[in-house]
């Protein structure tokens, strides 16, 4: 065994029993992260317009603080590139990390020096939480990729931005950086079908062990792979054993990727987000994934259902309840406060607090008012599919049709396959009554000859990487909504293949 798999196992110990701490006492680690956050806050910009100085309890603090979204936020991060300093939390940003919002153009969310170890240390901790469970620590010594974004970093304000991926990409560990790939050169490659072949370029000969990244993109990588091999990637990385991954929901990947593999490789699953990192999987075995609560973010969460009520009550962890639906607020030593993420999760476990990601708040189908939400989409496909386990699905999303030609409206399922159901017809009724047994509203409708059933639309292959590429959104951490409230991703992806 190499120095590091090694050196590994007991740091890793190390880890898990500090975990413990926090872990079995969530609501006293979330009350201590509260109130340091109210004293690193006092003197900010943020922190004087919402007289911080007087909050002393998390309901004063909620009355201080709406939730809100980035565009409410904007105003104090345009302070911060104006040169502003001590705008949302004390100093200035260390990084902004850019994504891009739907209805806000280009996003730039903040990362502090305080808030920098939570994305880094919660990325090696999910990987030591593996090592510590399985006491597989082998694949450190061998290659590691990381399917990423671009770590060229541009400025503004004196403050470096770019891709959350690219900038955690520049605090890997000195001791992984001998054995990661691809190489600074490739990696900084913008077009991604470009950089692909660059990496499989320096990858192909090496002993891969560890690979990371958004399911569809590694799939892609995979799939390139087998058109110059030919072979499984078990048989050209015979060394592949762990694969991490986040970002999007892997059960519609993972019967494709496994597949392609040709044999089973333990997998960790994480939640990271450009705000901060949520959860990661502590554990093979158990379900779900351990909510960070000792990591500098104070979480809040609003019910689904209530979420946009008047007045949607914001509950703390210890309020929260098992096999609900909530939306995510935080606030962190980043100098976010009382921040949507605009994802949903659902607790699996509550000792430890962990959590299943479900969807986003905002990517719903309530056209008629059957409010349809990504988990039950996602299980509605997933159920279909063990009934006719021929079938693979590569990617899809559903739209309404509000105003068809004739009949009825409906539910538009448009999915790319990469092995079609035999019985195309007899899977999309399969769907459709999943989806009545997951959603009352949806079958209130149905059943009240409101809505057909769903009509599903065969996609060709590479149709949902066409389309992204005419976006210009091709790689990366960019992904296709799984539902949207109107058509423009359905049209675009139409309007693309009848280009091709």
């Amino acid at each position: 065994m190499g120095i590091r798999s090694v050196v590994s196992k007991p740091l890793a110990r190390l880890i898990v029993e500090r975990q413990q701490a926090w872990m079995y006492q969530p609501a006293e680690a979330q009350q201590r992260w509260f109130r340091r956050l109210m004293d690193g806050g006092q003197a900010t910009v943020f922190g004087k317009d919402h007289r911080f100085k007087d909050v002393q309890t998390v309901e004063e603090f909620r009355q201080a603080v709406p939730v809100r979204d980035y565009e409410e936020l904007k105003p104090y991060i345009e302070q911060i590139l104006a040169g502003g300093t001590d705008v949302l939390w004390k100093g200035k940003p260390l990084y902004f990390a850019k994504t891009s919002g739907t209805t806000s153009g280009t996003k730039y969310i903040p990362i502090t020096q305080d808030s920098i170890p939570n994305h880094i240390n919660s990325a090696r901790d999910a990987l030591l939480n593996y090592i510590n469970e399985t006491g597989n620590s082998a694949f450190l010594d061998k290659k590691l990729i990381f399917l990423s974004g671009s770590p060229e970093l541009t400025q503004k304000a004196g403050i470096n931005i770019g891709r959350l991926s690219g900038i955690a990409n520049h605090h890997v560990p000195a001791y992984l950086r001998t054995n990661q790939l691809p190489s600074y050169e490739t990696n900084i490659i913008d077009d991604w079908e470009t950089k692909l072949e660059r990496i499989i370029d320096e990858t192909l000969t090496q002993p891969m062990s560890l690979i990371s990244g958004i399911p569809p993109w590694v799939q892609m990588y995979f799939d390139r792979i087998q058109e110059r091999t030919g072979k499984f990637i078990k048989d050209v990385f015979p060394d592949f054993s762990v694969f991490v991954y986040g970002g999007v929901n892997f059960e519609p990947y993972r019967a494709k990727l496994f597949d392609s593999i040709g044999k089973r490789v333990d997998s960790i699953e994480t939640y990271p987000a450009s705000e901060g990192f949520i959860a990661f999987q502590d554990s093979q075995t158990e379900e779900g994934l351990l909510l960070l609560v000792d990591s500098g973010i104070f979480f809040e969460f609003i019910a689904a259902d209530e979420y946009f009520t008047e007045n949607p009550r914001r509950l703390t962890i210890s309020e929260v309840e098992l096999g609900k639906n909530y939306a995510v607020i935080i606030s962190n030593n980043a100098g976010l406060w009382g921040y949507s993420l605009g994802d949903t999760v659902k607790f699996v476990s509550r000792e430890p607090y962990r959590l299943l990601v479900t969807g986003r708040i905002k990517h719903f189908i309530s056209a008629f008012g059957e409010h349809v939400i990504g988990e039950e989409v996602e299980k509605a496909l997933r159920d279909a599919m063990q009934k006719h386990p021929e079938t693979e699905v590569v990617e899809f999303t559903v739209a309404p049709m509000v105003s068809p030609s004739a009949g009825l409206p409906y539910h538009e399922w448009l999915v790319e396959f990469a092995t079609p159901p035999h019985n195309l017809s007899a899977f999309a009724r399969d769907v459709d009554e999943r989806l009545i047994e997951l959603n009352v509203y949806y079958a209130d409708l149905i059943t009240g000859s409101i809505l057909q059933p769903l009509k599903l639309t065969s996609l060709p292959r590479g149709a949902f990487q066409r389309y992204m590429k005419s976006q210009g959104k091709l790689g990366g951490q960019n992904k296709v909504p799984r539902l949207a409230n109107d058509r423009k991703i359905a049209e675009g992806l139409l309007q693309t293949e009848q280009t091709v």
